[in-house]
């Protein structure tokens, strides 16, 4: 784990914002960590499209390492990157998202030669909504709430996993303790230059590559809400668990904001010495899926669903972490 300080930080820096078709919330917090390394982006319309029904929606968190400063880069640039690509325009929306990752890190070394930092990315693109394209590289995740169900729309990028581990061994690197060449507890990421400086292999196959898996998932009416997260809540409650704390939270009305403050307050350690969970950084975001509904009505269907256990039968309470 990173260094910490002695009180955490518990200062939340919180944003939301919706339109017709979807409303968001975002929320951080430092905690115990000595900085702030985390960065997201929260964009409703990507190209500016005056029709809900033609809208693209970009929503992105990024968990830094080793400095903010690629997290910070990221954040700025992926969706900018992302929305001037061919495959973009062209609607191949897959390759676009592979494209805009690797765009995106070649971009960080290019412009800010010499930086150390790397970070996770995962990026959610939400097309009008009719189909959700959840790009990961790393292990920040997203998980979607379907009918009170959690459904992965990610799997973490790990140096132990098999197919992980054989490409890091194949460009030239190893595995000790769990983490790449024995000291990065991730496998893909943007930025990490020391293991990306094997020019005869492609950006896809480097040590630690910023190659995104793509999970796509077609819109049928029975999704409510779509998580974003980096790995600081992931490492205190499981994908259900979260899904469940969202899901209770709009049953009793609490404010998409307000949410995602009290569930980082939840993953906080009560102090640094436990073993790292809970005392990173955290980033919590969720995007509700109105469905032509207006937010007050997908508030009013949401609460309907959890007190007649319509779907996942969500508990009242989510057992503390600590």
């Amino acid at each position: 784990m990173g260094q910490t300080l002695s009180e955490p930080v518990t200062t939340k820096d919180t944003a939301a914002g919706e339109d017709e078709a979807l409303a968001w919330a975002v929320s951080n917090m430092q905690g115990w960590r000595i900085s702030m390394e985390d960065a997201h982006q929260m964009i409703l319309d990507l190209e500016g499209n005056s029709k809900s029904d033609e809208k693209t929606a970009l929503f992105a968190v990024f968990d830094g390492h080793g400095g903010s400063e690629a997290a910070k880069f990221a954040a700025k640039r992926l969706h900018l990157a992302l929305a001037g690509l061919d495959s973009y325009k062209a609607g191949d929306y897959r390759q676009a998202l592979k494209d805009a990752f690797l765009k995106t890190d070649t971009d960080f070394f290019t412009e800010v030669d010499g930086d150390p930092s790397g970070c996770t990315a995962v990026a959610a693109l939400l097309k009008a909504p009719k189909q959700i394209y959840v790009a990961n590289a790393g292990d920040s995740r997203s998980v979607l709430g379907l009918k009170g169900e959690a459904k992965p729309m990610s799997f973490d990028h790990k140096p132990g996993n098999k197919d992980e581990n054989a490409r890091i061994v194949a460009a030239g690197g190893f595995v000790e303790f769990g983490r790449v060449n024995g000291n990065l507890a991730l496998s893909r990421a943007i930025g990490d230059a020391e293991f990306k400086r094997n020019s005869s292999l492609s950006a896809e196959t480097q040590i630690v590559t910023a190659d995104p898996e793509i999970i796509v998932h077609d819109v049928t009416g029975e999704e409510e809400f779509l998580v974003l997260a980096c790995d600081g809540i992931w490492d205190c409650l499981s994908n259900q668990q979260v899904v469940d704390f969202v899901r209770r939270g709009i049953a009793q009305g609490k404010e998409l904001t307000t949410i995602c403050e009290e569930i980082m307050t939840h993953c906080l350690a009560p102090d640094s010495e436990i073993g790292g969970v809970g005392c990173d950084n955290m980033t919590f975001s969720v995007v509700a899926m109105l469905g032509g509904r207006t937010k007050e009505q997908w508030y009013s269907w949401v609460k309907e669903r959890v007190e007649k256990k319509i779907g996942w039968d969500t508990p009242e309470e989510i057992a503390p972490v600590f």
